[in-house]
C-alpha cells in the first residue's frame, strides 16, 4: 500500500532535531521506504509514528512475518545504529533482518509481534537492569571499533551546550544543580576510563520507549545512540531518564547492585545528566521541568560532603 506523507508530528520532530535541512529528506522518506520494501519483498502497512531521527513503517514479509522498516535521515546514525545492533546479535537487542546502505534503511524484527512490543511485566526494572548488564558484557567481549567515543561526545556536544544554556537560562532555585553538575562534568572529562567501569559499546539512549518486551516478557533494546565509553554513563542515563516521572531511587539502587560499578561513578554521571537535562527542559519549556529540577536538587544535596566522585 502507498504510505502517503509522513505525519505532521514526525515532520516536526525531525525538523526540530536536524533543522530545516531535514525538510527535503522528509518529503523523500515515503519513497525510500517503498523502494526498500520492494527490494526485500515486503508489503508496507502503516507508519509507526515515533522517534526523532527516522521514519518508520510497519510491514509484512511474504511468509506473513511482521517487521518494522526504518529509514534514517543521518547516514552516520544509520551506520552506527545498524552496526551496534549487529554487534549485539544474539543478545537482548532488536534483530536486523535487511539493510540498504544506499537508502539508509533497514528492516528490523517487530518485537513481540506488534508495534511497541508486549505489555510490560511485573519486575520490569530488574529485568531491564539484568539485560543491560548482558548488553555491556557483549560489548566488552567483541572488541567493537568504528563507533563514536563517549569522551568526544562529552567534550564536543555536552559541555558546549551546557555552557551555552547556562548563559541563556536562570536556574533560580536549582542553582545547586549547576554547581554540582559543572564539577561532575569536569571530573567526567578527566576521569581515567577504569574509574567508572570498563569501556564497552554503550546504548546511549535508554529511554523507556527504547526498551520493549518480547513474547516471553524479556527486554529488547532498540534505537541506540551507540558510543564507546564507560558503562557508568549508560547506567546513569537509565537511572535519570528511563521514566522521569517515577522510579528514580529504585533504578539507582538496581544500577549500583546489578552493575557492580563504583557507586560514585554512576552518581557522577547522574549529576552531569541532571544538569544537561534540566537546562534542555528549561529551554523547551518542558512541563516536567519542576519535577526534574527538584529531583536533581535533592540528589546533589544528598551528595554534599562527599570528598570524591570516584570512591
Amino acid at each position: 500500500m502507498a504510505l502517503g506523507e509522513v505525519s505532521e508530528g514526525c515532520r516536526r520532530r525531525l525538523v526540530g532535531h536536524y533543522g530545516a535541512a531535514a525538510l527535503e529528506w522528509v518529503e523523500e522518506a515515503p519513497g525510500l521506504l517503498q523502494v526498500a520494501a520492494a527490494r526485500w519483498g515486503l508489503s508496507l502497512m502503516n507508519y509507526h509514528d515515533a522517534g526523532h531521527a527516522s521514519v518508520v513503517s510497519t510491514a509484512v514479509d511474504q511468509q506473513g512475518r511482521r517487521l518494522m522498516v526504518k529509514a534514517w535521515t543521518d547516514p552516520a546514525r544509520y551506520r552506527h545504529e545498524v552496526a551496534a545492533l549487529r554487534h549485539w546479535a544474539g543478545g537482548p537487542a532488536v534483530e536486523v533482518i535487511e539493510t540498504a546502505d544506499d537508502l539508509c534503511a533497514a528492516a528490523l524484527e517487530m518485537v513481540g509481534g506488534e508495534p511497541g512490543g508486549r505489555g510490560r511485566p511485573a519486575g520490569e526494572l530488574t529485568l531491564v537492569a539484568e539485560a543491560l548488564q548482558h548488553l555491556h558484557a557483549l560489548g566488552r567481549q567483541r572488541s567493537p571499533a568504528g563507533f563514536p567515543l563517549l569522551a568526544d561526545y562529552l567534550q564536543g556536544e555536552v559541555a558546549p551546550r551546557v555552557w551555552k544554556r547556562l548563559r541563556d537560562q536562570d536556574l533560580g532555585q536549582w542553582r545547586p544543580v549547576a554547581q554540582a553538575g559543572l564539577h561532575a562534568l569536569r571530573e567526567a572529562a578527566g576521569a581515567h576510563p577504569d574509574g567508572t567501569g570498563q569501556q564497552t559499546l554503550l546504548h546511549g539512549d535508554l529511554y523507556r520507549e527504547n526498551v520493549l518486551f518480547s513474547d516471553c516478557q524479556q527486554p529488547v533494546f532498540l534505537d541506540p545512540l551507540p558510543m564507546l565509553g564507560s558503562e557508568a554513563f549508560d547506567w546513569a542515563f537509565w537511572v535519570v531518564y528511563y521514566e522521569v516521572e517515577c522510579g528514580f531511587e529504585d533504578r539507582l539502587a538496581l544500577a549500583q547492585t546489578v552493575s557492580g560499578l563504583p557507586v560514585q561513578g554512576i552518581r557522577r554521571w547522574c549529576t552531569v545528566l541532571f544538569l544537561d537535562g534540566l537546562l534542555y527542559y528549561l529551554e523547551t519549556h518542558d512541563p516536567r521541568t519542576s519535577l526534574l529540577g527538584n529531583m536533581a536538587t535533592a540528589f546533589v544535596r544528598n551528595n554534599e560532603g562527599r570528598s570524591s566522585w570516584s570512591t
